[in-house]
């Protein structure tokens, strides 16, 4: 046993199944999971056994856990059970299947550290040997008593008599049990269809928000528009307004400005939500952008005694990004972290790694408690007794930017020492290995191979699907790039007989829809040579 590991099983009958759900819910509490996660590792384990006995299979199960999960493993000496593995990818994090292995996976709250050798010895005690088990014990006890006593024919018919007996009542017992354990997970199983039916009402009920965000936000930025200019109109030297006119009129501009900032607050979330926001990256030079940064926000801080730094120290020549959507993520971070201190100061700095840029915005502001940290990236909320003013859109705002750059944005915090922003994004192109390139006009591979420069270790070129299919067959192969028409065997043809786990990217002039198998897909009259290197590391990220 691993030092991973607090347990293991061999399921060889009805018995093993029940002894594998009680030992999976125990395990799951105590890593600490909640109770309805207890439920659902210990009835998918059920579901596993109960389809592997069924099938006339034993399961030998390892139970353990690592730094993020619980970690289940389950052999099975057969094919792993199609039913059971159906109702174990419902309840489960992440089900997978290699040969005769079944790992499972159901994460566990963090920074919570079991003692591993009282969890061992827990899990241990609650491993008895089946009734099943001392029965077939039972049953060796008597066929030695009846060696002995073969001569006593009646003695013989009583013990065989009463054997019978029990092991008709065992089996009724179990029979009993087997039912209800099975209308329980039906009921589970049921629950959580009935709840993926609610997220998707869900899904529809948000794209309706969206919509509604962008139409009505349109039309109420016409009018603030026109207010601002009428209050600049108004304030003008030669406009005869007096010193409290002048004050009125100044209160609406910012009023109105201020509504202007949520309508375009909210106008950019429906975007970034609804698919409506862009990507355009290019090759940016990342000590300009900061320095046009560093002019934008220091004014911010003018008024309170805090000092902004905007730091170029250790920072790549350039990024491939889209430089709009950096300077929104890094404009909004420096904005709040200014209005949440009042005095100390706000840094910017970079750290460049072999395959990505961390930018760090911290502060010494009022800082986040623990249970919010999360809670500040949902749309609207502010932190309780904090509010300064803001429409609490703009960390989701600019999450969803990060991700749609291929990064991640977090936060760490202390309550009155301040808080630090990390912006994670790629750097670099990883190599693609060798790529097969699809397409049927020679001279748009002709531009593919000059742009795929640099990136591609080894560039195979096919006139068509077939000749695609052949190169994966005869080649080591990490990604195809094909075209959707293409004669013979088209692209979506070529697609649907790739092997599983193959990435493969449409490049394609037509204006249609993604195929299901592809990763991504790319416009011919849109296709930069930053455009694609971005799509292909995006694409290569997801696959490692």
């Amino acid at each position: 046993m691993t030092d991973d590991e607090f347990a293991h099983l061999h399921v060889r009958d009805l018995p093993g199944v029940f002894a594998a759900r009680r030992l999976g819910r125990e395990l799951a509490a105590g890593l600490a999971l909640e109770q309805q996660d207890q439920v659902r590792v210990a009835t998918a384990l059920s579901e596993i056994c109960r389809s592997t006995v069924t099938a006339g299979q034993t399961a030998v199960i390892a139970f353990g856990a690592d730094q993020a999960s619980l970690v289940v493993t389950v052999t099975v000496d057969g094919e792993p059970p199609k039913d059971g593995m159906v109702a174990a990818t419902r309840l489960m994090d992440t089900v997978q299947a290699r040969g005769k292995l079944i790992r499972m996976t159901k994460r566990r709250p963090p920074h919570i550290a079991p003692d591993k050798r009282v969890l061992r010895e827990q899990l241990a005690a609650l491993v008895p040997e089946s009734s099943l088990e001392e029965l077939r014990r039972q049953n060796q006890d008597l066929i030695a008593a009846l060696d002995d006593v073969t001569q006593q024919k009646e003695q013989l018919l009583l013990l065989n008599a009463e054997l019978q007996e029990t092991n008709r009542g065992v089996m009724a017992l179990y029979s009993e049990l087997s039912d209800e354990l099975e209308q329980t997970n039906r009921g589970v199983v049921a629950l959580y269809r009935e709840l993926d039916e609610k997220s998707e009402e869900l899904r529809l009920a948000s794209e309706s928000k969206n919509r509604f965000w962008a139409n009505v936000s349109h039309e109420l930025r016409t009018p603030l528009n026109s207010i601002l200019g009428l209050t600049r109109l108004l304030a003008e030297p030669g406009g005869g307004l007096g010193p409290e006119q002048l004050y009125q009129v100044g209160l609406i501009r910012n009023s109105t400005g201020t509504l202007l900032t949520l309508v375009n607050d909210l106008l950019d979330v429906a975007k970034a939500e609804s698919g409506q926001l862009v990507i355009e990256p290019a090759e940016v030079s990342l000590p300009a952008l900061l320095a046009a940064l560093r002019g934008l926000v220091r004014p911010m801080a003018e008024d309170k005694p805090v000092t902004v730094v905007v730091s170029a120290d250790g920072v790549p020549a350039t990024i491939l990004t889209d430089e709009m959507a950096l300077t929104a993520i890094l404009r909004n971070l420096l904005s709040n972290a200014i209005k949440y201190t009042d005095s100390g100061e706000v840094r910017l700095s970079v750290g460049t790694f072999p395959d990505r840029v961390e930018i760090q915005v911290s502060d010494t502001g009022t800082g986040i408690p623990a249970g919010q940290l999360e809670r500040v990236f949902e749309e609207f909320y502010q932190v309780p007794g904090a509010k300064r003013g803001g429409t609490g859109l703009g960390l989701p705002y600019a999450r969803k930017l990060a991700g749609l750059l291929d990064g991640e944005l977090s936060l760490t915090s202390e309550v009155g020492r301040g808080t630090a922003a990390v912006l994670s994004l790629p750097h670099g192109t990883p190599s693609a290995g060798t790529i097969v390139l699809a397409d049927d006009d020679a001279s748009f591979r002709q531009v593919l191979r000059a742009m795929l420069a640099g990136t591609a270790d080894r560039l195979i070129e096919a006139a068509d699907g077939a000749q695609a299919l052949a190169a994966v067959a005869a080649e080591g192969v990490d990604l195809i790039l094909a075209d959707l028409q293409m004669p013979g065997v088209d692209g979506k043809t070529l697609l649907d007989r790739l092997p599983a786990g193959l990435p493969a990217i449409v490049i394609t002039g037509h204006d249609e829809p993604a195929p299901p198998r592809a990763a991504a897909l790319l416009r011919k009259d849109e296709l930069t040579r930053e455009r694609l290197a971005f799509t292909i590391r995006r694409v290569i990220r997801g696959t490692r």
